[in-house]
């Protein structure tokens, strides 16, 4: 009898791709594919993005002026002859105006330019309106120049300004009431003759806003020194109570029901929008307690609520980050659990805190809704004054001025809007640079 041996199937071998394995590899590169396309998509939309600020903003960093030399009479300027301050200041930019005009006519008759069609009202409103107060203010400055001659380069009109950036032309010129074409051409004809010339614009970062009238004198210096206190107040008030906050919570408090309402609620405020604490500061810090609208002591008592769950939870992280074993050989040699944590633990987890903590702030840096509530989005002209007095004056903030700039009809203000937005990020970018090297430098890998 012969015994009949049933081949058993050969084994797939592993080198061997089957169907289902093909399935496998196809779906991985697929979704390799939607992740690099996604990246993709984002860094194509940041660079857009990026383009159309800087293209519309860089503009603003500069600025066009005309240098012209002005008499300063002493029959205008001081009639009492005594050289007094008060009884200068009398004299108004009206009387300053016409002196500016007569000197910007009086370059173009020394040089021969002629422009057709040019009148005496596109003459006087060639220069801005800012130029009169900007004479006055050097003279009141110095009243020594009354009656002598004076170099000054004056700002010209925003049409003007723009025109030499490219952003009005002739054709646009002919249907503007604002601007026209014997203006452009006399702009033209000064900067052959040298005496007109575009550089860069200090003032837009440190000067003052100005009035829907003069937007080619408009600065953010009012709101960046507004931030500046803003973050101020921030950074004094959310760190110590937030870092104190975390560290009670993660290291002392009993793990009990109301820790655990304390710390959902902390996750909550996290996640509510930013306008609801506008709302919340303006119910308590300006109607309850009574302090100042549009000052930064209350912009910055509600972005500090608005960072303080963002601190704790970054803290509690880092300190969760710090391995159980430098609490248990600090405890083995006999230190106390305040010593364990404020000489051991506290020490390796200041990297992770200062990097929560810089983030937090460059998210308040930002914040718009909750300082319009509290009334920040008011015209301010006057810069506040020196801690404390000047927590209380009313200020500005820079996405406030951002928002404002890009409520006005003035074309020459969106160009505003896009440099004070180039400012903003050059900021934002500056913390969130800080935050990463913080991190860098003290970081410790266990």
């Amino acid at each position: 009898m012969t015994d009949v041996i049933a081949e058993r199937p050969a084994k797939p071998s592993l080198l061997t791709l089957d169907a289902r394995t093909r399935r496998r590899n196809a779906a991985e590169a697929r979704f390799r594919a939607y992740g690099l396309a996604a990246v993709m998509a984002g860094i194509v939309a940041l660079v857009v993005l990026l383009a159309s600020v800087l293209g519309n903003g860089l503009g603003a960093f500069t600025q066009t002026r005309v240098t012209l030399q002005v008499e300063l009479p002493a029959a205008k300027l001081d009639k009492s002859g005594t050289r007094d301050i008060e009884v200068m200041k009398k004299a108004t930019t009206l009387t300053y105006g016409p002196l500016i005009t007569a000197a910007l006519s009086a370059a173009i008759k020394d040089r021969g330019i002629v422009v057709e069609g040019l009148s005496k009202k596109d003459l006087s409103g060639f220069l801005s309106k800012e130029s009169a107060a900007q004479l006055r203010d050097r003279v009141l400055a110095d009243p020594r120049l009354v009656g002598a001659a004076v170099t000054q380069s004056f700002l010209v009109n925003g049409r003007i300004d723009g025109y030499e950036k490219g952003r009005v032309t002739m054709q646009s010129a002919e249907k503007d009431s604002n601007v026209s074409p014997a203006q452009l051409h006399l702009a033209d004809a000064l900067e052959t003759a040298g005496i007109l010339h575009t550089g860069f614009n200090r003032d837009f970062v440190t000067a003052p806003d100005a009035s829907d009238q003069r937007p080619e004198a408009a600065g953010l210096g009012v709101a960046i020194l507004g931030s500046a206190y803003m973050m101020l107040i921030v950074l004094i008030l959310s760190l110590p109570i937030g870092v104190a906050t975390a560290i009670y919570l993660e290291e002392f408090a009993p793990q009990n029901r109301w820790t655990d309402l304390i710390e959902v609620n902390i996750s909550n405020l996290a996640a509510v929008p930013s306008i609801v604490f506008g709302i919340l500061g303006l119910a308590i810090f300006i109607n309850f307690a009574g302090l100042p609208q549009s000052a930064p002591i209350v912009g910055g008592l509600v972005l500090t609520l608005m960072t303080l769950p963002t601190i704790i939870i970054a803290t509690r992280a880092a300190l969760k980050a710090v391995p159980p074993s430098i609490r248990d050989a600090a405890l083995g040699i006999g230190a106390s659990k305040i010593q364990a944590i404020f000489h051991h633990v506290l020490p390796l987890a200041m990297p992770g805190i200062m990097t929560g903590a810089i983030i937090g702030l460059a998210q308040a840096l930002g914040e718009t809704a909750p300082l319009l509530l509290i009334g920040m989005v008011a015209f301010v002209r006057d810069y506040p004054g020196a801690p404390p007095e000047g927590f209380f004056d009313p200020s500005s903030a820079l996405p406030v001025q951002v928002f404002n700039w890009t409520q006005r009809a003035d074309p020459a203000f969106v160009e505003r809007a896009s440099g004070a937005i180039i400012v903003l990020l050059v900021f934002l970018v500056i913390m969130n640079t800080a935050a990463i090297l913080i991190r860098r430098r003290f970081e410790r890998r266990w």
